[in-house]
């Protein structure tokens, strides 16, 4: 058995925050408080995984992604700040996640929407076929998923170009916009200075923590079982297998 961390591919909750109540900073944060990080971890991928979950709440940050957020499950915290942002009654929203992934994204679906319950936070489950999951994403009107997105290259600027930029591509399933993060993630791409490369990605990543418009659950570990008389495995970015490489001892 070989297990490699995916690189640069989070499994996560997306917010949209185009949308109320999630255009509210405080509910996303609350969202993020409530999320049942180590459950969902031992009983989806029985924590064959890196939690994305529970980093010191201060101090400094890596200049490294994936890397985990300092939110863990304290349903206090998730209520105090749903009251604070005025939604301390209830209100109603939907949980999406692709029926082609259903074995990684219904039982996470199912036990956020448990802990929301608490939170007097009532949700249905959207089941969107697999074939359509990618369509309905780019609507941007999906206002809670659990889904997940792979940057082949294995760079910070990379992923947050494409998952968290205001240029609202697909894989920014949040339709997130925040200037301030754009400008920092249009220097890093172009960046030569390793030391000014590095303190972008910090302060873009730091941005994402506080918004948290994606709710990183875990980063994925690919699981390879092979005979104990084949060598020459080699993980690649596709997460395809290479069999070219593959030979009997």
């Amino acid at each position: 058995m070989v297990g490699t961390p995916v690189e640069n591919s989070p499994q996560y909750v997306g917010l949209v925050t185009k949308t109320k109540p999630f255009d509210d900073v405080r509910v996303r944060q609350a969202i993020a408080w409530a999320v049942p990080y180590e459950e969902i971890c031992k009983s989806v991928v029985y924590d064959i995984c890196i939690p994305m979950s529970g980093a010191p709440a201060v101090g400094p940050i890596p200049a490294a992604w994936p890397q985990p957020f300092p939110y863990k499950r304290d349903m206090e915290k998730a209520k105090a700040l749903l009251s604070e942002a005025g939604y301390g009654g209830s209100f109603e929203t939907t949980i999406s996640i692709d029926l082609g992934d259903a074995t990684q994204s219904e039982p996470p679906a199912v036990l956020l929407q448990s802990s929301l319950t608490e939170l007097g936070i009532k949700t249905r489950i959207e089941k969107i076929p697999g074939a359509n999951f990618r369509n309905a994403m780019l609507e941007k009107n999906r206002a809670i998923h659990i889904a997940s997105f792979g940057g082949w290259l294995n760079f910070p600027d990379y992923f947050f170009y494409w998952g968290y930029h205001g240029q609202n591509a697909l894989f920014n399933t949040m339709s997130y916009q925040n200037p301030a993060l754009d400008k920092l993630v249009d220097a890093a791409r172009f960046e030569e200075d390793r030391e000014a490369y590095e303190d972008q990605v910090k302060q873009f990543i730091h941005l994402a923590m506080d918004d948290v418009p994606r709710i990183p659950l875990y980063q994925q570990i690919l699981v390879v079982g092979m005979q104990k008389n084949i060598q020459g495995y080699t993980y690649w970015f596709h997460r395809q297998l290479d069999f070219r490489q593959l030979e009997k001892a």
